[in-house]
């Protein structure tokens, strides 16, 4: 047994090991047509893609995908499919070889070869989710005479997008332009053995060329998502930020009664600001995701100019920037937005918060001047108290005298009560005095 079998392994190391040869490309060797198509996919219709693979597998009585499979290739007879599973789409992408007379049949023909046409029908028709993009790849042997009409003949002139890549090994053309089968178009004529100017191509490198081209649609249409997003948020955004500098208004010139009420409009302007960044927050940036991976894969393709075209990292940079400046400045309105609606809410608060401290203090003052009322009138009450007790007591001193009297108690009633009048006064003073300190002390 050996060492590595005996120690405790991570649940998913063969998982993320395996990571790194997830969709590798598929060594490819022209004449090929392809046509590719991307679906748009929630959670369920995810899941039903792979079912809907596996029937067309089964039909053709092909083994199974495995059910946590995220790429699927499969020789199906007069196709190849290729099937994955993205984050947010599904991609199919359907390999037929070409005759070698396939350019002449390319030219002739007004309906072209497309690989679709080779798929079944009905179940090409129901495949789950919406269609994102769809196109028609030709890959044809460079040089090949008629090569360059067969490109006009199949894409439109006046829009015609072309260059060299990899080295002068390969051309590629597209007009961007949706046909009337639905699908996009784009021609690569590539190079064979010594026959290219960089040399020729290898199987393998074809097929990650390929790929890089069906990636750069791909990613180009699911990049394009975030901008009817960024064109609502817009809208949005403009009627916030109005009610926002009406609020600043408001504020400076608001009475303190009215605070609460202001306070009440700017937090329902936050939560409907935050909902709105919450709900578009994701669609950014993953459409800022997309942009950079159409600006590698172009990279990747290494483009250098055909004479009298642009090239698609040209045509992708002009028309693409306005988009991903949209979606961008999007994103940054709302950040903007966000923090000046929370400043002005801190504001408003700090505002009223000193204005409660105030009001506070006011009622603290009024409560101690009420209290040092209450003490002055106490210490009345107290002084008033002394003398009815010492009143109360020296009468009972006086009613004591007159019967002592009859004993032979030399003083009257009168002299004994006003000698105890001093005494009883100062004693019943000295008593409430304790009384107090020990209500004080404890």
């Amino acid at each position: 047994m050996s060492l590595n079998s005996q120690i405790q392994q991570h649940p998913s190391r063969v998982a993320l090991h395996n990571e790194i040869h997830a969709r590798p490309p598929e060594a490819m060797e022209s004449p090929l047509a392809i046509s590719h198509v991307v679906m748009v996919c929630d959670a369920s219709q995810r899941e039903a893609s792979r079912a809907h693979v596996a029937a067309l597998l089964r039909n053709h009585h092909l083994p199974q995908p495995d059910a946590q499979s995220i790429h699927i290739r499969m020789d199906v007879g007069l196709f190849r499919i290729r099937w994955e599973l993205h984050t947010e789409f599904v991609s199919y992408t359907f390999t037929r070889p070409l005759e070698a007379d396939a350019l002449d049949r390319l030219a002739r023909d007004q309906n072209p070869l497309v690989a679709s046409d080779v798929v079944p029908q009905d179940w090409l028709a129901r495949l789950p989710g919406e269609c994102l993009s769809s196109m028609h790849l030709w890959v044809l042997p460079q040089p090949a005479a008629g090569a360059h009409l067969l490109v006009k003949h199949l894409l439109h002139e006046d829009t015609l997008v072309g260059s060299d890549v990899v080295d002068g090994q390969g051309e590629v053309f597209t007009d961007f332009a949706i046909h009337a089968d639905g699908f996009s178009r784009m021609v690569l004529l590539a190079a064979h053995g010594a026959s290219g100017r960089g040399g020729g191509m290898t199987p393998r490198r074809l097929g990650r060329l390929v790929q890089q081209l069906l990636e750069i649609e791909s990613y180009r249409m699911a990049a394009l998502m975030g901008l009817p997003a960024a064109r609502e948020a817009y809208n949005a955004l403009a009627t916030a930020e109005r009610e926002l500098a009406e609020l600043a208004q408001a504020i400076r010139v608001t009475s303190r009664e009215a605070e609460a009420q202001l306070l009440d409009r700017l937090t329902t302007l936050a939560g409907q600001v935050e909902s709105q960044h919450a709900a578009t927050h994701s669609r950014f940036s993953a459409s800022a995701a997309y942009f950079e991976l159409v600006d590698k894969r172009i990279h990747d393709i290494d483009e250098s100019r055909v004479d009298g075209l642009q090239t698609i990292g040209e045509f992708m940079e002009r028309r693409l920037t306005p988009a991903r400046s949209t979606c961008e400045w999007a994103t940054r309105r709302q950040d903007a937005l966000s923090q000046r609606v929370s400043r002005m809410s801190n504001l408003l608060r700090t505002r009223v918060e000193i204005e409660q401290q105030q009001s506070s203090q006011a009622l603290l003052a009024t409560m101690n001047h009420r209290q040092d009322l209450q003490l002055k009138l106490q210490s009345t009450v107290e002084g008033l108290s002394v003398a009815a007790i010492t009143y109360y007591i020296v009468g009972l001193v006086a009613y004591l005298a007159k019967g002592l009297q009859k004993v032979g108690w030399p003083y009257s009633a009168e002299s004994s009560a006003a000698l105890a009048i001093p005494c009883v006064a100062l004693g019943v003073w000295w008593s409430l005095r304790r009384l107090h300190q020990r209500i004080a002390a404890g």
